[in-house]
């Protein structure tokens, strides 16, 4: 079968391995489409945190069932996958935080992952398509972590909520924040990407700016008063930084970027606020299975995110040309039917 590794920064090779042979306990699958994230640009760029080379990246996966023994599937089956293989034993998993497992091995960052044509998967993480396609099935795990960001945050219909960064993360962050009824803001240096927002989402948004014209344009759209939460998905350091700024009194900000460096803040100006900051890791079964109800209700709509698609044969050719800022990607899928 074909793989694609990225043996170090900026190198991406196209090779030939045997198909996997499944253990007891996995089954067979046959990758249909790859959805390309911000990790894999990230290690892709020699950014990513908790990575080494060479590794074959792909976590957003859509899949037919081959072969195996898993209830409830047979071949021919559409699926994708929960992509966090966790250990099971450590305080975390024990407390039923298996998002951020001690022991965390993710799919495509930790171990190789799936840009190949099979992967031999455990039971245990499988997910039933449930009559979703692939294109579908490949965006479940970024709008999973989106789906956990906003619980996490406790979003409610009271709440006004500044999401930054309107690439797919975000654009699942916005689209959660609205199904919980909270008022939404984003913001983004992209100016396709606020249209997008605007005329795909419907939601308010804004391009940013220097960080006192980010502060005071919040202040017009919310009247003098500052977003309740505030979500981070761009990773970057400076306006992860500059956010704290932003916060209304009792505030929250969720980090769900992320980034290699330190967060800088004034400690007098956040405790003044009472604010809580908190990170968001993956996402639990629970979040999967309410994006899967969530797209087969149709409450949300997230085909529209996928800007750009490319063949698997010619990723190794053509990552640097999707990937570049000027093309305004937000979902490049790489397609192998």
């Amino acid at each position: 079968m074909k793989y694609i590794v990225c043996e170090k920064p900026h190198e991406f090779l196209l090779k030939q391995k045997p198909v996997p042979q499944r253990k007891p306990g996995e089954s067979l699958l046959k990758i249909k489409k790859i959805g390309v994230c911000g990790t894999d640009i990230h290690a892709y760029g020699g950014t990513q945190p908790y990575f080494s080379y060479p590794r074959i990246l792909g976590h957003e996966l859509a899949a037919e069932y081959i072969e195996g023994e898993a209830k409830g599937f047979k071949h021919g089956d559409k699926l994708t996958f929960i992509p966090y293989f966790h250990c099971g034993e450590c305080q975390a998993c024990r407390n039923g935080l298996t998002n951020c497992c001690a022991k965390m091995q993710v799919f495509g960052v930790h171990i190789d992952g799936g840009m190949a044509e099979y992967v031999c998967i455990s039971d245990t993480y499988l997910l039933n398509g449930e009559g979703l396609d692939y294109d579908e099935l490949a965006l479940v795990e970024p709008l999973a972590i989106a789906a956990h960001g906003v619980r996490r945050a406790g979003v409610t219909q009271k709440d006004t909520v500044l999401v930054m960064g309107a690439g797919p993360i975000g654009l699942g962050l916005i689209q959660f924040a609205m199904l919980a009824g909270a008022r939404v803001i984003a913001m983004d240096s992209n100016e396709y990407r606020v249209n997008f927002c605007r005329e795909e989402l419907h939601a308010e948004a804004f391009l940013s700016l220097p960080e006192t014209y980010v502060t005071e344009t919040l202040a017009v759209l919310t009247n003098g008063d500052m977003p309740t939460v505030i979500f981070d998905a761009t990773g970057n350091r400076n306006v992860m930084n500059a956010a704290f700024n932003y916060m209304a009194q009792g505030g929250r900000f969720v980090l769900v970027g992320l980034q290699k460096g330190e967060l800088t803040f004034s400690h007098p100006d956040f405790h003044k606020r009472e604010s809580t900051l908190m990170s968001s890791r993956n996402a639990t079964k629970e979040d999967f299975d309410y994006v899967i109800k969530s797209l087969k209700s149709g409450s949300i709509a997230p085909k529209k995110y996928i800007t750009h698609r490319g063949a698997f044969d010619t990723l190794t050719e053509n990552f640097d040309k999707w990937i570049d800022p000027k093309n305004n990607a937000i979902k490049i899928i790489i397609d192998l039917e």
